[in-house]
């Protein structure tokens, strides 16, 4: 089997854009072929999400037809534990791709490009200067808060206080303090310990209920905060998800769902755009473009702009005689 790639990284997250060899995906929507590479393709995302052809923090996406007629293409995003439901480095890193590699044709100043994805559509803009794009913004979709100011006590680490918001998955915010810790590269490996065993711990007891599609009913991950390095930018961001993946960009969905936070607290405004910084100092703005209810919840359109940076392209062989095509990942235990 031969699987073709390209790759790119948005604040220093990669991402594995597969072009070719992957099979047809079968389902009327996204969620329906999300289900198909799940159920009957699982084994192509850990060939190449995992070693020896990636690593435990390699992030994928497939392109499959749209739902929408309005759409351009519809995106499956999937990592090291399966498929997720939205990813704004994703986005940004695409819209880059499609336009610089020539699948889309490029328009000065501004060219869009539509995406189903799991989570819903999304327009995304790329600035166009000298025939480059320079970065891009998108629109997400509906981000809201769950609950603000919850409490949970976790063995060992004690009461933690966090918000719970959906900014294209659902995230748990919480302030790093808590637990004795900086959103700095010397405490990688503690912060991926602390925000599994939060997440888990709010997996196990409080329930999820997206207000329109059961499918989002999950807990993707913990976002530590924390001040900014960069005293222009507003805070800091360090996102735990999947199965212990560490993102290394601010995280597009993560920072629409403290967007959405801050929103409900009336700390920002419509209209008002902050600047949130990475692990790695890479860093997203976020701007309230719009207010909106989306069912129960008085929701956001979060507007997010970043940039991507293409790094290669990869031919992918997975030979049947290999007794380790399937792919293989270390994790490091959670206590």
């Amino acid at each position: 089997m031969k699987i073709k790639t390209i790759e790119a990284h948005t604040g220093g997250e990669p991402l594995r854009i597969i072009i070719d060899g992957y099979p047809k995906l079968k389902g009327k929507t996204l969620l329906e072929k999300r289900n198909d590479a799940l159920l009957n393709h699982d084994h192509i995302r850990k060939a190449i999400i995992w070693e020896p052809r990636g690593h435990a923090n390699m992030y994928g996406a497939i392109l499959v037809e749209p739902d929408s007629p309005e759409a351009d293409i519809g995106v499956i995003f999937m990592h090291n534990e399966g498929y997720s439901t939205g990813c704004g480095h994703a986005v940004i890193a695409l819209t880059k791709v499609l336009i610089e590699m020539g699948f889309m044709q490029m328009v000065e100043p501004e060219t869009t490009v539509k995406m189903d994805v799991p989570s819903g559509y999304i327009e995304s803009f790329a600035r166009i200067n000298d025939g480059n794009v320079k970065d891009v913004r998108f629109q997400n979709v509906p981000s809201f808060v769950q609950s603000l100011d919850a409490t949970i006590d976790i063995p060992d680490i004690g009461i933690i206080d966090y918000d719970l918001a959906f900014g294209g998955a659902y995230y748990a915010i919480v302030n790093v303090n808590q637990v004795n810790l900086k959103c700095i590269e010397k405490y990688h490996d503690a912060l991926i310990n602390k925000g599994m065993r939060i997440k888990h711990a709010i997996m196990n007891s409080v329930e999820i209920k997206h207000p329109i599609e059961p499918e989002m009913n999950f807990l993707y991950g913990t976002i530590f905060t924390d001040l900014a390095q960069d005293s222009t930018n507003h805070s800091r961001n360090v996102c735990i998800f999947a199965d212990g993946e560490l993102d290394r960009s601010p995280t597009g969905t993560g920072v629409s769902a403290r967007a959405a936070i801050h929103y409900k607290r009336n700390e920002i405004k419509l209209g008002e755009s902050i600047t949130i910084e990475s692990i790695l100092g890479s860093s997203f703005s976020v701007r309230i473009d719009r207010a909106i209810e989306y069912g129960k919840y008085n929701a956001i359109i979060p507007e997010v702009t970043g940039d991507a940076y293409i790094t290669g392209m990869n031919t992918f062989f997975i030979n049947p005689d290999d007794p380790l095509k399937d792919g293989f990942i270390f994790n490091k235990e959670l206590i």
